[in-house]
């Protein structure tokens, strides 16, 4: 049987006792409010994004600038929804890491994590322990990334945008099942038609 996040992660979003700050990999969904079209359209199976889609990618690929503890794998923009693989990992593996870039550079013309930390508008159901950001959870982290893309959008002509409150998240327990994700994520945007989130699908 084929991937499917929406049907694996219909339960529960969050793994009730798991502690989502530990080393692993994680499946993550994160979709527009009402599922709105904002990071692109597909044509013949390829992935035209939009300013925003654009945006959304690149401050996905500057999460390990500021979470030193992440690594990334694959990831992709659909119209309206985002996937991606996450690796939290241990300690040892991350020293000499270099987390100085973008996230410092003053010409970087997209907001950092750093800042919007705490600028989450409306909303969040992804904070833990009495609402309280748990510093280096999952949860933290897609807040974080929320944030900076969403105060990108206001500040730039896009005061409409806004994500979905809560995200989809699937714990990869063992090689197959990550090899098996990966090829999801790679052939989402030619399976886009029969999306659950494609507007046609929808109606």
């Amino acid at each position: 049987m084929p991937y499917d996040p929406n049907q694996h992660n219909r339960r529960s979003l969050r793994l009730h006792g798991y502690d989502y700050t530990q080393a692993g990999a994680y499946f993550v969904t994160i979709c527009v409010q009402d599922r709105r079209c904002a990071f692109g359209k597909v044509f013949d199976g390829i992935m035209r994004p939009s300013s925003i889609g654009e945006v959304a990618h690149r401050v996905w690929q500057e999460i390990p600038d500021h979470f030193n503890r992440v690594t990334l794998d694959a990831f992709v923009a659909m119209p309206n929804h985002v996937h991606g693989i996450v690796f939290m990992v241990d300690d040892d593996a991350i020293r000499g890491r270099d987390t100085t870039r973008c996230g410092r550079d003053t010409t970087c013309r997209v907001p950092t994590m750093v800042d919007t930390l705490d600028e989450q508008t409306g909303k969040d159901a992804n904070l833990e322990q009495f609402g309280r950001p748990v510093a280096g959870s999952l949860s933290t982290i897609i807040r974080s990334y929320k944030a900076t893309v969403t105060r990108w959008c206001r500040r730039n002509g896009h005061p409409e945008f806004a994500w979905q409150s809560r995200y989809h998240d699937h714990i990869i327990r063992n090689d197959h099942a990550l090899a098996r994700i990966r090829h999801y994520i790679h052939e989402n945007p030619l399976r886009w038609h029969l999306d659950r989130n494609h507007p046609e699908q929808r109606g």
